[in-house]
């Protein structure tokens, strides 16, 4: 009798994890004319990896461009690639082939994958608000403070961070039942759609709790900092007398405002907002969140930064006079 109760309370102290063998990702469902968002999607793809990997060479080849500031350009030139290419190619095949089924395995890597990179881009945006605050409010000090040293130091803590931090939350997913239904409401492997799944059939409360507060760190936090950086750069710019000083400064602050609006602002609203949004509304937004700074980012920095214009200018007129070269000659 003692054996048979001691087996029965064993029995219920252990949990079973279901882990279905595929999910089904619904994507973009009820919303007419997708097919033309997909158009839409490959066409910004493609200027997004064009763009980003001619400001990588540009930043490569010209020496001029091997500074503190550029090695953060390069780091963020960098992640729009790898985070459009780890979204963008697989949700295409999904929705051109009707492939939207995807392994247990492959679901979490992509989750990790798309919010890495996508925390990355605040991160290298809130470093540049660092720079743009020591250029402009202790320019004297500025070559000792934003060293190549420190850029270094500064984006590699960032690329370690966003892994750690990413690796929480898709941890907890893996202690996660789903003993109901495997459809994700997202174009992709999404946090909150997935973790939503399971709430029948285990504790989400963890994950929850981290769906809030890893925004708030990653998201939040950082907007608040170059928010405050930039209150302090309108406070210096107002001690420069002379207006060609503080014209340059403006102008030199311009791009990197252009693209914390165009990033921060719908992702911000995306995280603040994610439980009263309507599903199809978030889910366009994030898409659009995902892809459109990637692909504007080599925009606004080849109209809008002067030196990295001058220089791409140069590398373009030196490569036409390579190719036209051997043509004169024959």
């Amino acid at each position: 009798m003692n054996s048979q109760t001691s087996n029965l309370s064993l029995t219920e102290n252990i949990t079973t994890i279901i882990r279905p063998p595929y999910f089904y990702i619904s994507g973009f469902t009820g919303i007419p004319h997708m097919k033309y968002y997909y158009v839409f999607l490959s066409l910004v793809y493609i200027i997004s990896l064009m763009g980003n990997i001619f400001v990588m060479f540009v930043i490569y080849v010209d020496r001029s461009l091997h500074s503190s500031k550029y090695i953060v350009v390069f780091n963020l030139a960098l992640t729009d690639v790898c985070g459009t290419t780890a979204l963008v190619p697989k949700l295409l095949d999904m929705f051109f082939f009707d492939r939207q089924f995807i392994s247990y395995d492959q679901c979490l890597t992509n989750q990790f994958f798309v919010i890495v990179f996508l925390f990355m881009q605040s991160f290298n945006l809130t470093i540049l608000s660092y720079d743009r605050l020591v250029a402009i409010c202790c320019p004297l000090r500025y070559h000792m403070l934003v060293s190549h040293r420190s850029m270094f130091q500064l984006t590699g803590a960032a690329w370690v961070f966003a892994v750690l931090i990413v690796l929480i939350p898709v941890g907890f997913i893996t202690s996660l039942s789903f003993c109901r239904s495997v459809v994700i409401n997202s174009y992709f492997c999404d946090h909150y759609p997935l973790y939503s799944l399971a709430a029948p059939c285990s504790d989400v409360l963890p994950n929850r709790v981290m769906s809030h507060l890893i925004p708030c760190i990653v998201f939040f936090i950082p907007m608040i900092f170059i928010i405050a950086s930039y209150i302090c750069i309108i406070h210096a710019l107002f001690t420069i007398t002379l207006p060609r000083d503080r014209h340059r400064a403006i102008k030199t602050c311009t791009a990197h405002l252009i693209l914390v609006a165009i990033y921060h602002l719908p992702v911000n609203i995306t995280y603040l907002f994610v439980s009263f949004l309507p599903s199809n509304i978030r889910i366009l937004n994030l898409s659009l969140t995902s892809v459109l700074p990637p692909m504007l980012n080599p925009i606004i920095y080849v109209l809008k930064t002067e030196e990295f214009k001058v220089s791409a200018k140069r590398l373009l007129k030196r490569v036409a006079q390579r190719a036209v070269g051997p043509l004169m000659l024959t």
